[in-house]
């Protein structure tokens, strides 16, 4: 028979051990570092800042003041890069200095092909982002590497953006209003 004392002794006994269990596993997963997800999370909104910053502060601010356009041919007009075309070349300088990451923005309704998604499944995760405005993200094989793709909703957020895309004679769509979500700007981390 267990004496209320021996009972006593196993409770104390066993929260002590689960106590130990539980700072062991902790202290563990902080050793292991920032979760794949989290990364993402904070690549996204220092592009999406800087973006939106080049978007609102510079593009659309030299175009007001007469000093400057930004352009489709803007490295031979002496003009200044779209929004896109900063990102582009941001993530292309990145990613020749060997940076683990990839980013880019992708579109159901592209107005350079490059643009859009480059699979079946990214196409797939880009509607449910469009749909939803949510963000969707899901591990990918990519020349044989595996990576995190993060898929965040890129929505428009200057009348410029809005203007440029409806107006474009290439463009599949051309009735985007300001806050709408154009497509998703995509990060893909190494997952090792």
């Amino acid at each position: 028979m267990i004496t209320p004392k021996t009972l006593a002794c196993v409770v104390i006994v066993g929260t002590i051990g689960i106590l130990i269990g539980w700072t062991a596993g902790t202290q563990q997963q902080s050793e292991k570092g920032i979760p794949a997800r989290t990364v993402a999370d904070y690549l996204h909104a220092v592009i999406e800042a800087d973006r939106t910053f080049y978007t609102q502060h510079i593009v659309e601010r030299m175009e007001a003041m007469l000093i400057v356009n930004a352009s489709e041919n803007w490295g031979k007009d002496q003009t200044l890069p779209l929004p896109v075309q900063f990102l582009r070349e941001a993530s292309r300088s990145l990613h020749v200095r060997g940076t683990p990451f990839r980013y880019r923005l992708v579109s159901l309704w592209p107005l350079n092909s490059k643009n859009a998604p480059t699979s079946d499944q990214e196409r797939e995760a880009l509607k449910r982002v469009v749909d939803y405005g949510e963000v969707v993200g899901e591990n990918v094989l990519i020349e044989d590497r595996h990576y995190l793709q993060t898929i965040y909703p890129d929505r428009a957020v200057s009348r410029a953006c809005v203007s440029c895309h409806n107006a474009h004679p290439d463009s599949p769509k051309h009735d985007f209003k300001l806050n709408d979500v154009m497509g998703g700007l995509v990060i893909q981390l190494p997952i090792e």
